[in-house]
């Protein structure tokens, strides 16, 4: 047998987990369940509850989202006893996590929307906290995900909503396996699936080999009850990924056996916030730990840090907002304290805080500290390390300093592992590029002034570096290449940029470089910057110097110049002078663009504009940031997908810069984009071999444009294979040659977003033409919408759960008012060229999913307006006359087929379109002139819902745009 169909899988799983201790149970349906239920919680509290005690207990705990459920399980659950007497009972035992009651059971069937059989389950304690779909090998595993998403909408929630109290899911083919937290819908993402690994980050991949260690009572109890967070900000769960896991493991162990320090190496975005939390939070449970101390090196993280740290656990920490503040919470009972080095150094230095701290000298005090290859290096690790005699330093890294890339100081060369000894647990940027936790960089040099004498752009450093790199030809030149290019690396700035040059005075001539363009209408780019006031300050984060100890520097207490921080020097020579004031011009601007009002006056308002500046970018409404060396290191921004790059960088300052850039997001963000205007390439490889090894660069940097070419030419033979023509997808004759169809083509989709990012893309080096693509991108959409349509019945279809990933075709620029200044080129079309014209509005329209439900009306609008209209610029009103006739035309259309009241209607619409929530069911009801029976009245009301929803997509949505 060459495929192995679903239930032999789902029979192996079963006998597996009996023979790791779980007791295999027939339950069928919820009745079933619910007798199990009362039986398990009677075994696992040692007591005997009645009916009327076990229906008290269902009460309490059907009730709320899934969040509030997972709250609930972590609680003890009252009930008034026959007797009259208060009583609670346990639903799981957090603390023994081992001492519960384990169960499994297969193809249990729940009714809700419709009829769901749910594969396999695991209880614990009577409750299904682990659900597992699998799917026959060769399958996507995807398709596990999204059937799990169709059975939350149809069924998790019905009758007593047990299976809301899920904690993991777990997916698998055999052949790859996966597990995630559960959540509402809108909070997951298939990125947030994670395989499970050894210690050493090898993947563990098979379901058999993955549940022997994932799914060993006492792991999956320990993964719920320890390793489960649950967001206050978002009300969603999160769970720890392997590597996150095996890092608080080893501190946990190191602090339980050792008094000895050490360090986890995760790369820059791979989550070590989470990780860190995690690890204070149960460090701080322990008896023989005093305190545990977090810290960061600059004023903004503190801020952001207790802010993640109170929306993992609300109210855990208080922000630190001054040193006496600290010495208080240090003095105090708070167990968890968050705070900068600054502060942290000043408490144990000054005589009058020194005298309060005394009785701590010798307390077990845990310090952790972020991004430890920053901050470390100086006399504050001297300073901490004296007066906390009894304490445990650990710190977190993604870039450590070694021998290569150490700098000197007063102390010589100092390293990582001389400050905290051995590395406790490593996960180096190709872990987490293999597991599709960051993106790989894409690189391109662009080279920005022809070869003289043999001499490269990096070479000419050590001619006159100020005449020919800042040449105001070059700068011109660059600038001119990004204007042109930008819309091409962030996909029509569906993403933002950070352009990094080398001092503050070329970064002032870049800055008016980009407004003088934009005052001549050559760009319409979004462009902010900020910097510290020193001109020309030594780039000591370039080449990786990033430890002297000038953190403490005051005023402003904003952390350290070098490291991408908010620093400024208010010095009264006349340079630097000058250099405030072309910032608060540029700050000017700013406010000018946002409505905003802020300046250089002081500290606060300095620091107060970098926060919105950082808020801006990760919103998109910033699309090019100007630094020198700010937001290089420690800012995480999704949306951010491209670096411009005309500065030297260097080891662990040139992956920090790049990886401002890789963060997983979504589909169409498929790499981060490196352009560097400097060649950059012998650092490049440096830097990787120092932090991975040079022969793993494949894995970290993109391949070149032409390997590309090559594999979507390949992809395109593969659909040819399918389809041979365009036209050959109308005759498929099954839904397995249409699965086939959707999955090669969205393989075509992949590579062409990839493609579209390099500066030298054109269709020309391409087996497939444009025009061919766009039609075959039309046939796909046609069948996401076929797809689309059965979600309204019943009938389930193979192709349901694949992902079409529209997002790679969602275009901004083409919207209603771009196709209406079409009509307007249309209009005033030559004869010869009309018939040409107007194809390409169609195939526009086809080929966007947001307007293909309005292609009816434009086609209407063109057939029977268009030619009536004498002057083209009155296009747009004439086309806004026909949307509002034809708006209500179609209100009264739906009114008349379903018998609705037409006011009450349009009333339903309104407020859905202001609340953006689904009407529901006696919304819908109470708009029908006649009610349906009791029998019919789901499938009616379904019927007018799916209607009104497909009305707003098609007059409303859009329209305005």
């Amino acid at each position: 047998m060459t495929t192995q169909p679903e239930q032999i899988l789902e029979n192996n799983l079963v006998t597996q987990l009996v023979a790791l201790g779980y007791k295999k149970v027939e339950i069928v349906d919820e009745v079933s369940m619910l007798s199990n239920l009362k039986a398990q919680l009677e075994k696992h509290n040692k007591v005997t509850l009645s009916e009327q005690d076990f229906k008290q207990v269902l009460n309490y705990i059907n009730k709320g989202s899934i969040f509030d459920r997972a709250k609930i399980l972590r609680d003890r659950v009252p009930y008034v006893n026959d007797k009259g007497e208060n009583k609670t009972i346990e639903l799981i035992n957090q603390i023994h996590w081992c001492r519960n009651e384990y169960q499994v059971t297969q193809q249990i069937t729940i009714e809700g929307k419709y009829k769901n059989r749910y594969d396999v389950t695991i209880l614990i304690n009577g409750l299904p906290l682990v659900q597992i779909e699998l799917k026959r090998r060769g399958l996507e595993l995807k398709e596990a995900f999204n059937q799990i998403n169709r059975y939350e909408r149809h069924s998790f929630g019905a009758g007593a909503g047990l299976f809301q109290f899920i904690q993991l899911f777990v997916i698998s083919n055999g052949v790859n396996t996966k597990y995630y937290a559960n959540s509402p819908i809108k909070a997951r993402s298939f990125k947030q699936t994670f395989y499970w690994t050894d210690t050493k980050n090898k993947l563990i991949t098979q379901l058999a080999d993955f549940s022997e260690i994932f799914l060993e009572p006492c792991h999956v109890s320990k993964m719920i009850c320890k390793y489960v967070v649950m967001n206050e900000s978002g009300r969603y769960l999160m769970v720890l990924r392997p590597y996150q896991f095996y890092a608080v493991e080893a501190i946990i162990d190191t602090v339980k056996t050792t008094t000895k320090n050490g360090y986890i190496w995760h790369t820059t975005g791979s989550g070590k916030t989470l990780t860190s939390f995690k690890t204070s939070q149960i460090l701080t449970q322990m008896p023989q730990v005093h305190k545990v101390v977090f810290v960061v090196d600059r004023k903004d993280l503190d801020y952001q840090t207790t802010k993640e740290f109170n929306s993992f656990s609300k109210g855990s920490i208080d922000g630190t907002n001054d040193t006496s503040t600290l010495v208080k919470q240090l003095t105090g009972d708070a167990k968890l304290i968050v705070t900068t080095m600054q502060k942290l150094n000043t408490a144990v230095t000054k005589s009058r805080h020194i005298k309060k701290m005394e009785s701590l000298r010798d307390k077990r005090v845990v310090f952790i500290f972020d991004e430890c290859h920053r901050s470390q290096f100086g006399k504050t690790h001297e300073a901490i390390k004296g007066f906390f005699e009894n304490s445990q330093m650990f710190g977190f890294t993604g870039t450590p300093i070694f021998e290569d890339n150490a700098g000197k100081n007063e102390y010589g060369k100092r390293t990582t592992a001389m400050l905290f000894n051995k590395d406790l647990h490593k996960y180096v940027i190709t872990d987490a590029i293999r597991d599709e936790n960051v993106l790989k960089f894409s690189v391109e040099y662009i080279q920005t002034f022809k070869k003289k004498d043999g001499i490269q752009d990096i070479e000419v450093e050590a001619i006159d570096e100020k005449e020919v790199m800042e040449a105001p030809e070059r700068l011109d030149a660059i600038t001119n290449f990004i204007i042109t290019n930008h819309n091409r690396k962030t996909h029509s700035r569906e993403f933002t940029a950070i352009f990094c040059v080398s001092n503050v005075d070329t970064l002032i001539k870049y800055y008016n470089l980009f407004q003088q363009k934009k005052e001549a209408g050559e760009h319409n780019l979004r462009i902010a910057t900020i910097f510290s006031y020193n001109a020309n300050e030594d780039d000591k984060e370039a080449v990786g110097d990033t430890w002297a100890d000038d953190e403490f520097a005051s005023p402003p207490e904003l952390g350290r110049r070098m490291a991408a921080e908010p620093s400024a020097s208010y010095g009264t020579a006349e340079k630097n002078q000058h250099t405030r004031e072309y910032l608060e011009g540029f700050i000017g601007d700013y406010n000018k663009m946002f409505a905003t009002n802020y300046s250089t006056k002081d500290s606060q308002s300095f620091y107060n504009y970098y926060n919105d500046i950082a808020k801006r970018v990760k919103h998109k409404q910033v699309d090019i940031l100007l630094v020198v060396n700010m937001f290089l290191t420690g800012f995480d921004s999704k949306s951010l997908n491209t670096i411009y790059v005309d500065k030297n960088l260097r080891y662990h300052g040139l992956i920090q810069a790049y990886s401002r850039t890789n963060r997983i997001l979504n589909e169409l963000k498929s790499q981060g984009n490196i352009v560097a205007f400097r060649n950059l390439k012998e650092r490049t490889d440096e830097a990787i071999g120092l932090f991975s090894n040079l022969n793993a660069k494949d894995e970290i940097i993109m391949q070149p444009y032409e390997e590309y070419v090559l594999k979507m030419n390949a992809a395109f033979i593969a659909l040819l294979q399918i389809a041979p023509t365009v036209n050959s997808v109308n005759n498929l004759k099954d839904e397995e040659e249409e699965l086939a169809f959707a999955k090669a083509f969205r393989e075509l989709m992949r590579l062409k977003n990839i493609l579209s990012t390099f500066t030298e893309f054109t269709f020309d080096d391409l087996s497939v033409n444009e025009q061919t693509f766009e039609d075959y991108k039309s046939k796909y959409l046609d069948l996401y919408d076929k797809v689309k349509s059965h979600d309204a019945k019943e009938k389930v279809s193979i192709l349901q759960d694949i992902d079409f990933e529209l997002e790679l075709i969602h275009r901004d620029e083409i919207n209603v008012s771009y196709i209406l200044k079409l009509l307007a080129k249309l209009k005033d079309a030559t004869p010869k060229d009309k018939e040409k014209q107007e194809k390409a509005i169609y195939d526009i329209i086809a080929g966007d999913t947001r307007l293909r439900s309005k292609r009816e009306l434009i086609e209407k609008f063109i057939n029977e307006h268009l030619t009536l209209i004498e002057d083209s610029e009155d296009i747009g009103d004439e086309f806004a006359n026909f949307i509002s006739i034809e708006k209500m035309r179609a209100i009264k259309d739906l009114s008349d087929k379903e018998d609705l009241d037409a006011t009450k209607l349009e009333k339903v619409i309104g407020d859905y379109l202001f609340t953006e929530k689904k009407p529901l069911r006696d919304d819908i009801v109470d708009l029908m002139n006649k009610r349906p029976s009791l029998k019919k009245r789901k499938t009616k009301s379904e019927r007018v819902t799916s209607k009104i929803l497909k009305f707003v997509d098609t007059y409303i949505n859009g329209i305005q745009n």
